[in-house]
């Protein structure tokens, strides 16, 4: 069975995506290109009984002349023959409503001498345009097969598959020759490194310092050359450009039987006066956002609780009947609820994906993009990292994960650093106790919560701190490449619905797989170190409370109860919160809060559960109940309550600000394809957030 490699390239929204999973299905996967933090999607497809095909969507690019990094990936897999991907053929997908603006890109690769041919999608809008093509004579214009698609409802996918089983020629034309504005220095480029095509010699040399594949002595003996020949870099591509512009004019007028009428698009015209208005464009894009929220929240609610009792079940089942010794209680203990902390997030990250994918998918999105990129630009930000910031407030997991869309590798990181101190969803339960614990329950008006209040403060004090920091980014992130929006608006379209659910399952499955690893091996480590202690105290625990209690009349839950405290105190991860209870105490916290801090790591609400089992209640099923134990919580140094509103208070800013989550950490690792960013974001938040803690507490103590 022959086996090739086809590589789909085409301008941003042009439809390759829709093109790679009707050709894939869910035969396709997601890693990096070689040493590149930047995702390859590769897939597999039969074209024929006798030809397999392993499908590379390279990123969306307009012309060889790169401007960001997912741009640079595909110059340099298309002009280095050696390169791993460097396909056996090209598909180049092109709007058919927009012609002239995509064939400036499959010009410059026949001058490659690639391999290609030319896929004409949105023929619906064309025909819906009254656009009338001569598609042969284009064929022949351009010395390649040209077919005709709708990647959206899998039209003409066969007769493509056909083209590409059959074998794709090099294109007998040659459109711009290099030679002519450059021949001395295009010629001895040629013969030095053996190249076929005049034109990949000239990209050569203009593109030295960009083309990565080029060692330090190949890029020494291009400047020389250039430098002998008085050719400098770029300085024939504007009329490069200009020369492939009007031979793609001539090739437009030699094909169009009938132009597309000017007011085919006035139904997303006077949609857009409406979407894009400066201020009804606002209004309506923040209506869109809450309702998203809402809906994350409520829809995601069900199932996530239905996770959670089923692991949960599932790790008491365990424990009941696997044998005693420590590899059983992990299982039950550890790594079963470990898998839970992983399974839980799938809702809120398929229901997240589900609403942006339908965005994306009707047109809408890139209007959001646009209407909000001046303002976002000031912090650093664009108009991209708006759906990541606001989704945060619901779970920081899927909001990083959304960061794919900005392309712009500064915005993004800065998107991503900033992202989690939007107070997501699991903040929410020690938002709630404490807020309880020190607001009291008084309205204002007579309807409007004093909690309520605080705890929109709390969400607020959070985006403030967002932009304050992607302000304090923009500053200290040096990064050459500047960013422009330059986008096309597509049409306003019915979303395509197997499209929403291939971006649903590639997205849970992204997370799942790669943060998974990391988040089952922190679980392990955190119960490892909640769990034991040194063998002689924990051995004599029961002994201890025993003799502690004799006089207290305790019942037996409440003996448990006070076991598992001790046990919890003496546990390493005790050990660990008295040696760091000296660093808390400055913000008003004593060591029982230390243990909280650490093993809510794991996820910002087992603060609740910790608490509950310090202070001997061994359930958190009654809030009140845990308001009241904590209401009752004597520090002993002042013989009066422990959680004053300035301690409740310094919890609450540590909180909004802290790094808690272990799961976002892993997500970051995994966006950043490193620790770097990940760790200078944990020691930033931490800082943040002690700093803050510690002013609030002096401040109000």
């Amino acid at each position: 069975m022959a086996h090739l490699k086809i590589a789909l390239v085409g301008k941003p929204n042009s439809g390759k995506s829709s093109l790679f999973n009707q050709l894939t299905g869910l035969k396709q996967k997601i890693g990096n290109f070689p040493g590149i933090t930047v995702d390859k999607r590769t897939g597999f497809c039969q074209l024929d009984e006798s030809t397999e095909a392993e499908i590379i969507d390279l990123p969306g690019i307009y012309s060889l002349y790169p401007r960001t990094l997912d741009e640079k990936i595909v110059v340099e897999i298309l002009t280095d023959r050696r390169n791993p991907d460097y396909p056996d053929a090209i598909a180049v997908i092109a709007d058919a409503t927009n012609l002239k603006n995509c064939l400036l890109l499959l010009t410059q690769l026949v001058d490659l001498r690639l391999p290609v041919v030319l896929a004409l999608n949105m023929m619906d809008l064309a025909a819906k345009s009254g656009l009338s093509l001569d598609i042969n004579r284009l064929s022949d214009e351009l010395g390649m097969p040209v077919v005709m698609i709708n990647a959206r409802e899998g039209k003409g996918i066969d007769q493509l598959k056909r083209v590409l089983a059959r074998g794709v020629a090099v294109s007998p034309k040659e459109i711009f020759h290099p030679a002519n504005l450059g021949e001395s220095v295009v010629r001895e480029v040629q013969q030095h490194f053996g190249l076929t095509a005049p034109y990949e010699a000239f990209q050569y040399v203009q593109q030295v310092d960009r083309l990565a594949f080029l060692s330090e002595g190949d890029r020494k003996f291009i400047k020389e050359v250039a430098k002998r020949n008085d050719f400098f870099p770029y300085k024939f591509q504007g009329v490069e450009t200009i020369h492939r512009y009007a031979f793609i004019q001539r090739v437009l007028d030699a094909v169009i039987i009938k132009s597309a009428r000017g007011d085919w698009k006035g139904a997303s015209k006077n949609l857009d006066k409406i979407l894009t208005h400066r201020v009804w464009g606002y209004t309506i894009f923040f209506i869109i956002l809450f309702l998203i929220f809402q809906s994350v929240f409520a829809l995601a609610q069900i199932p996530m609780d239905a996770i959670d009792r089923g692991f949960a079940g599932l790790s008491s089942y365990l424990a009941g009947h696997l044998p005693e010794g420590p590899f059983f209680e992990l299982i039950s203990s550890g790594i079963v609820p470990g898998i839970g902390g992983i399974i839980i997030f799938i809702p809120q990250i398929a229901i997240l994906f589900a609403f942006i994918a339908i965005l994306e998918e009707t047109g809408y999105m890139s209007r959001v993009v646009f209407l909000m990129d001046k303002i976002m630009r000031k912090f650093g930000l664009s108009g991209r990292s708006v759906v990541p910031l606001i989704s945060g407030m619901a779970c920081a997991i899927p909001a990083i994960m959304a960061t794919r869309t900005i392309d712009n590798w500064k915005e993004r990181l800065i998107t991503i650093f900033v992202t989690p101190l939007m107070s997501c969803s699991a903040r929410l339960p020690v938002f709630a106790i404490l807020v309880a614990l020190i607001i009291p329950k008084v309205r204002l008006l007579g309807f409007i919560s004093l909690q309520g209040v605080a705890l929109m403060g709390l969400y607020l004090l959070g985006f403030a701190a967002a932009l304050l920091s992607a302000l304090l980014m923009k500053a200290l992130v040096e990064v050459r490449e500047r960013s422009f929006l330059i986008m096309e608006m597509p049409t306003y379209r019915m979303p395509k619905w197997s499209n929403v659910g291939f971006t649903i399952i590639e997205k849970t499955k992204a997370f799942v797989v790669e943060a998974g690893k990391v988040i089952i091996a922190v679980s392990i480590i955190l119960w490892v170190l909640a769990s034991y202690g040194p063998a002689d105290v924990m051995n004599s625990a029961r002994k201890t409370v025993r003799e502690q209690t004799a006089t207290e009349g305790l019942s037996e839950q409440e003996y448990e109860n006070r076991v598992a405290a001790y046990k919890l105190e003496h546990s390493y991860a005790g050990t660990i919160g008295k040696w760091m209870e000296p660093a808390i105490r400055p913000l008003g916290f004593d060591w029982k809060i230390g243990i909280a801090l650490i093993t809510s790591f794991a996820a910002r609400e087992v603060f609740v559960s910790t608490i509950a089992t310090i202070y001997s209640l061994g359930s958190t099923d009654e809030s009140s109940t845990i308001k009241d134990r904590l209401k009752d919580e004597v520090n002993p140094e002042t013989g009066g309550p422990r959680f004053t509103p300035a301690v409740g208070f310094s919890l609450l800013v540590f909180y909004t600000f802290a790094m808690q989550c272990m799961s976002t950490l892993a997500v970051v690792k995994r966006e950043t394809k490193g620790w770097k960013w990940p760790l200078v974001q944990l020691v930033y938040m931490t800082g943040l957030a002690y700093t803050s803690a510690l002013i609030v507490y002096q401040v109000l103590a």
